[in-house]
């Protein structure tokens, strides 16, 4: 008896699954305007996005440029941005935005598409033409909404896409100093300032100009060393008004004492100096094995998400 009732609820299950299947493949086989205007949006509002995109893509040949033309090409993307695809969503948006300019669904669909935009950006170690992409376009859509329902939405966009393309620069500016090239070091370090003063990491850039500047001039031959120690105490003065209160501060001092002792302007103590430059060698190899550390575990965690998906 149990068996046959086993079988009996597996036969209705199969059943409904092909009634189900068949509803479905009739709507999307009609012409009826009507008929597949009303289960496109019974299947949205049941969550199947899927099969309402479908529908809405099928049934926009049939509306376009009717009355219904601008609701049918809304819900289509909208249908792709909730089921994630944003890739197709976003060219949803920006075909009903170019075409529906009026429309009142226009001011939502430019910030669908921006945010579909802001998830197909990249890691900032990629290529950033997504990144200005989108930048791009969320300051045309305040300029043309400046008063939206989205704004915050579009400042924390902005506040992140903006550091992404300020670590990008800064990155790429330390690669000198890693290659040990200080002269191109300083000359990228600089650049960096020079095309956004406003950089997110201004005081580590600060201090990379004077530390590359130092260790430019300590490694020149000595027929040069002495303009390049004073290029270095420029940038130590730079860096100590702007911001005298750093953590760099301490290490920076040091080699300032050890420029005006290679200047032979140095009146203090060898041994201060010599103390203040262990007990700095000996924090900063501490936390560059922290920071080699995380690196290390943010690399697995990366790798093991990319297997996961």
């Amino acid at each position: 008896m149990k068996i046959l009732r086993m079988a009996a609820a597996a036969a209705l299950a199969i059943l409904a699954a092909v009634s189900c299947k068949s509803q479905y493949d009739a709507v999307m086989s009609s012409t009826d305007p009507d008929l597949k205007y009303k289960a496109a949006f019974d299947y949205f509002n049941q969550g199947k996005y899927t099969k309402s995109a479908a529908i809405f893509e099928s049934l926009s040949m049939i509306t376009n440029g009717t009355m219904r033309d601008d609701t049918v090409q809304y819900y289509w993307g909208l249908s792709n941005y909730r089921f994630k695809d944003y890739y197709t969503a976003e060219t949803n948006f920006e075909k009903f935005t170019t075409n529906f300019p009026r429309s009142p669904f226009a001011e939502e669909a430019r910030f669908l598409r921006i945010d579909c935009l802001y998830r197909q950006t990249l890691r900032y170690e990629l290529d950033q033409t997504p990144t200005y992409n989108c930048i791009n376009v969320i300051g045309e859509y305040l300029k043309e909404f400046p008063l939206n329902d989205h704004l915050s939405d579009c400042s924390a966009m902005l506040s992140d896409l903006g550091a992404r393309l300020d670590r990008k620069a800064y990155e790429n500016a330390k690669l000198y100093f890693r290659m040990e090239d200080y002269q191109a070091s300083r000359v990228a370090f600089r650049n960096v300032l020079k095309d956004d003063a406003e950089n997110i990491f201004r005081e580590d850039i600060l201090y990379y100009i004077a530390k590359s500047s130092y260790k430019y001039a300590s490694l020149s031959v000595q027929s040069k060393q002495k303009e390049r120690y004073l290029v270095f105490m420029d940038d130590y003065l730079n860096f100590v008004s702007e911001i005298p209160e750093s953590p760099y501060r301490k290490e920076l001092d040091v080699l300032y004492a050890k420029s005006q002792k290679a200047l032979g302007r140095y009146s203090g103590s060898d041994e201060l100096v010599n103390q203040n430059t262990k007990e700095f060698d000996k924090e900063r190899r501490a936390e560059d094995k922290a920071l080699f550390r995380s690196e290390r575990q943010n690399s697995g965690k990366k790798a093991k998400k990319s297997e996961d998906n």
